[in-house]
């Protein structure tokens, strides 16, 4: 398997392109560890391991904890492109390793973040016509059912054919994977998720300011407006562990350097992360990660 010269090219005007754009506003290039003393303790993320001498360090899934932290420190908006690492993601849109950029924009919600993201993407893909939809219209309008009202009845009928203990929200995921993301054509944004699917976003109300970027049914960018609050964000870490032991999974150490950060203080501030390859995937109008990373994990 060899990629083609004219890849390798895209992926490097794509990175120069993304630079240039931040360097004109102002947002500062900084770099994070990949390896740290914790892992992400969300059930639905499984961090690479590795040891040092004899102790446990996790690869990082993103940047996210590190990132705040130098936000505590004053840094102001920031971005980095860098690698992550997920384990148990292989596929045609997945891989293990992969490269990711994520940036923080202090002073900005959710909404003018995605703003941005527009901005970004419609300068280096030339798509046009956008499309904002919240996450309750989308399933609306492509299968039928409120995703807030729905009975977990419904939701399994409209899921299909599923197996072992499900909750509403892995009901929910499934029908967002397998049915209402395939109907979107474009360039769609789904927004205000419920808020028992915040991941580390503020919530108003029933919904999370969250939201996905989605090109002809792929996930290309998440991002919200960010929780400050380290007594909530310590709740969520504690009951997604409470998750993972309900699952059989071992439960993750708190970051209590994140912590802490966030305790000395995060400024209000929104942050996405975007998936480099499959920008550089759907620049190249190609169908897999593999045409488009020079060393899948298949080959690395």
């Amino acid at each position: 398997m060899k990629i083609a010269p004219t890849v390798l090219k895209q992926r490097a005007h794509l990175l120069g392109e993304i630079r240039a754009f931040f360097q004109e506003k102002n947002v500062l290039e900084v770099e994070t560890p990949v390896l740290g003393q914790s892992g992400v303790c969300d059930p639905h993320l499984q961090n690479l391991v590795t040891q040092i001498n004899t102790s446990r360090y996790f690869l990082q899934t993103s940047p996210e904890y590190h990132m705040k932290r130098l936000l505590a420190s004053g840094s102001g908006s920031i971005y980095q492109i860098c690698k992550a690492f997920r384990d148990d993601e292989q596929g045609r849109y997945h891989n293990p390793e992969f490269t990711m950029v994520e940036w923080y924009r202090t002073g900005f919600n959710y909404l003018q973040l995605m703003d941005e993201v527009e901005q970004l993407i419609a300068g280096l893909i030339g798509i046009e016509g956008f499309h904002r939809l919240t996450y309750q219209d989308a399933f609306q309008k492509t299968v039928g059912i409120d995703p807030f009202s729905a009975t977990e009845v419904e939701l399994e009928k409209k899921a299909g054919q599923v197996s072992g203990q499900t909750s509403r929200n892995d009901l929910l995921d499934l029908i967002l994977a397998e049915k209402v993301l395939p109907a979107l054509k474009g360039a769609v944004f789904i927004y205000d998720y419920p808020a028992d699917q915040a991941a580390m976003a503020k919530i108003r109300g029933d919904v999370a300011e969250r939201f996905e970027l989605i090109i002809n049914g792929i996930e290309l960018a998440n991002g919200y407006s960010e929780l400050i609050d380290p007594v909530e964000q310590k709740k969520r870490f504690n009951d997604e562990n409470k998750q993972r032991e309900a699952m059989g999974m071992e439960p993750m150490p708190i970051d209590q350097q994140f912590l802490k950060a966030m305790t000395e203080g995060i400024p209000d501030c929104a942050g996405v992360a975007l998936g480099f390859d499959r920008l550089v995937m759907l620049a190249c109008n190609k169908n897999t990660l593999a045409d488009v990373m020079p060393f899948p994990v298949e080959i690395a």
